[in-house]
C-alpha cells in the first residue's frame, strides 16, 4: 500500500498538476459491469485497454540459464553472452535429423471488441483486437474441424526469456535500465474441436508469468492470463462463449497473445496494477440457407486499484446475409452501458454499424465493420457523435508466409485523467516468414493514436499521444519440441503531455519447450 501512494504522489509531483481533471483519483465504489470484444483484430483485445488497445499469441517458452550478475547497463560480454546462446542453438539444430515441421506460435495477435466482425476468437485478446481468419458473418453451416473433434487435448509449455529494457518504468524522465527474467508455463486442456473451433469444444488456457529483475527486485511480480472459452452447435443455433481474466502488475497490457512488451500502457504511463475481466457471448441463428442472426453479450471490467476504473456492459444484434459464396454482409446495432468511477459520469452509448466479410481467395480474407456511435454522459455535458470502425486482413502469399494487417478506432475511458475519455485510431501489421522449415522470421509494427475529449463540462482535455512499436524477430525450431529466438523491440509514444512521453528498447533472448 506505501508502494502504491508513493507512486501516485510521485506522479502528481512530476506533473505539477491539480484538479478533477488533471490528477489521478483512487477508485471509489464498487464495481457493476463491463463489456469487452473479440478475436477480429488483436491489438486493441477483444476487449478494451487503456492504451494501444490495451491486451493476449501462444507464448514461447524458454529455458535459458544466463550468468548475467548484478549489471546496471548493458555491457558487450552479457550482450554478446545472450547472443551467443542463439548462435550456437541455432548451429546445434543441424547436427539433429530433420523433424516434422511446427510452426512457432505467434508473437502477436490481436483483437477486436464492440464493433468486431469475427467470431470467437482462436486466441484471447486485449482492447483493441485481433483478426480471424474466420468471420462471424460466416454461415453457420460452414465448418472447419481439428483432428479428432471429440477427444480430450492437453498441450503444455514452458518459456524462458532473458530480456535487457532500457526503460523499465517507461518514464520520460527517470530512466532506469536493467535485465529480467520471465518464467512462463503455459497449460491448454480442452475436449472436442478446439484448434478448428468449427464444432462443439471447450477449451481452457492458463498462463502465469513470473517476471524477476536483476537489480530491481522490489519490481518482481506474478502476472496470469486466463482464457475460458467454448462453442456449441444446435441445428440451426451457434452459441459461443469466451471468458479471460488478466491480472496484470507492471507497465504492459500482456495477454495470451503477446507478452513482450509490444502494448504499453499509454493511457497511465507508469508501472501499476491493473486486472481485466472479460465475457463475450454470441449467438448465431440460421434463418434461412443464406440470412441468419447474430445477437451479442459484451461486458469488461478494468479494475485500478490505484485509478479510475470502469466497467462496460452492452448488447447487440444484426441480421446478415451471405450475398455471394465469398462475400457476407451484415447490417444492425449495439447499445450498452459504461460505469465509471465517481466523481466521473457514467455513460451510455448506441452503435449502428455494417459489417461486410470477403474470402477473395484461398489465400486473402478481409473483414471489416463501420458506423456511428452515439454517447450520452449522464448530463454532464452534450451527446457526442464519433465514427467507429474495426477492419482486418489476412493473406498468405506463399507456403510459410503469412501478412495480418489490422485497423480500427474506438472510445476508451480514461483511467488517469478523471472526466476524460479518449478515442483510439490504431493500425496494426505482422508478417512471419518460415525458411528452411526450421527457422521464423518475424516483424510486428504498430501505430496507435489517442486523443483526449472530455466528459465533463468545463474540462479541458487536450493530451494526444501518438504511440508506435517496432519488434523484429527470429526462432529456430532446434528439434519438434525446442526453440529458441532472439528478439528486438522499440516502443515509444510522443504526447502533448511531456510526462507522459517515453522511449523504450528491449533486447530478448527466449526458449520455447512443449511436452
Amino acid at each position: 500500500m506505501t508502494k502504491q501512494r508513493k507512486s501516485i504522489s510521485r506522479i502528481h509531483s512530476k506533473l505539477g498538476i491539480g484538479g478533477a481533471s488533471c490528477a489521478p483519483v483512487g477508485r471509489i465504489g464498487s464495481h457493476s459491469n463491463e463489456a469487452v470484444a473479440d478475436k477480429i483484430f488483436r491489438l486493441t483485445v477483444w476487449e478494451r485497454h487503456p492504451s494501444l488497445a490495451a491486451v493476449s499469441s501462444r507464448c514461447f517458452l524458454s529455458s535459458i540459464s544466463v550468468g548475467l550478475g548484478k549489471l546496471t547497463q548493458p555491457s558487450g560480454v552479457s550482450l554478446a553472452l545472450m547472443a551467443g546462446i542463439f548462435i550456437a542453438s541455432t548451429f546445434s539444430a543441424r547436427g539433429q535429423d530433420r523433424v516434422e515441421e511446427e510452426p512457432l506460435p505467434s508473437s502477436t495477435d490481436y483483437t477486436t471488441a464492440q464493433t468486431d466482425l469475427a467470431p470467437p476468437p482462436t486466441a484471447p485478446t486485449t482492447p483493441l483486437g485481433a483478426f480471424d481468419s474466420k468471420s462471424v458473418m460466416t454461415s453457420s453451416s460452414e465448418n472447419v474441424s481439428s483432428a479428432e473433434p471429440r477427444r480430450f487435448h492437453y498441450s503444455l509449455r514452458l518459456t524462458v526469456r532473458g530480456v535487457y529494457d532500457d526503460n523499465i518504468f517507461i518514464s520520460h524522465t527517470d530512466r532506469v535500465s536493467d535485465y529480467y527474467f520471465a518464467i512462463e508455463p503455459a497449460i491448454t486442456v480442452g475436449f472436442g474441436d478446439i484448434e478448428g473451433r468449427g464444432g462443439n469444444y471447450i477449451r481452457l488456457d492458463y498462463m502465469p508469468s513470473v517476471i524477476l529483475f536483476v537489480d530491481h527486485s522490489d519490481e518482481d511480480t506474478v502476472e496470469h492470463l486466463i482464457r475460458l472459452e467454448g462453442q456449441y452447435r444446435f441445428s440451426r443455433l451457434t452459441l459461443n462463449l469466451g471468458q479471460e481474466v488478466a491480472i496484470l502488475d507492471g507497465a504492459n497490457l500482456n495477454s495470451t497473445l503477446d507478452t513482450t512488451g509490444l502494448l504499453a500502457n499509454v493511457d497511465v504511463s507508469a508501472r501499476t496494477r491493473l486486472n481485466l475481466y472479460t465475457t463475450r457471448l454470441r449467438a448465431n441463428y440460421e434463418l434461412t440457407g443464406k440470412l441468419f442472426l447474430t445477437g451479442e453479450f459484451d461486458a469488461s471490467i478494468f479494475d485500478y486499484p490505484d485509478f479510475i476504473s470502469s466497467e462496460i456492459i452492452s448488447g447487440g444484434l444484426y441480421i446478415n446475409y451471405n450475398w455471394t459464396p465469398k462475400v457476407v454482409v451484415g447490417i444492425g446495432g449495439t447499445a450498452g452501458y459504461d460505469f465509471v468511477d465517481d466523481p466521473n459520469p457514467d455513460q451510455t452509448f448506441e452503435q449502428v454499424n455494417v459489417r461486410i466479410n470477403y474470402q477473395a481467395t484461398g489465400k486473402l480474407n478481409l473483414t471489416a465493420s463501420g458506423g456511428v456511435e452515439f454517447r450520452q454522459f449522464d448530463g454532464h455535458r452534450g451527446e457526442r457523435v464519433t465514427p467507429v470502425f474495426d477492419a482486418g486482413a489476412v493473406y498468405h502469399p506463399f507456403d510459410g508466409t503469412s501478412v495480418t494487417l489490422t485497423a480500427g478506432r474506438r472510445m476508451l475511458n480514461s483511467g488517469f485523467f478523471a472526466d476524460q475519455d479518449f478515442a483510439t485510431t490504431y493500425v496494426i501489421l505482422r508478417i512471419q516468414q518460415r525458411l528452411l522449415q526450421r527457422i521464423y522470421l518475424g516483424l510486428a509494427a504498430g501505430y496507435e493514436n489517442a486523443d483526449y475529449f472530455p466528459t465533463a463540462r468545463g474540462v479541458s482535455a487536450t493530451r494526444n499521444d501518438d504511440y508506435y512499436f517496432i519488434e523484429p524477430s527470429v526462432d529456430v525450431l532446434i528439434t519438434r519440441f525446442l526453440s529458441t529466438g532472439v528478439y528486438y523491440l522499440h516502443r515509444e509514444d510522443s504526447s502533448s503531455f511531456d510526462f507522459f512521453s517515453f522511449y523504450d528498447n528491449q533486447v530478448g533472448v527466449r526458449a520455447t519447450l512443449r511436452f
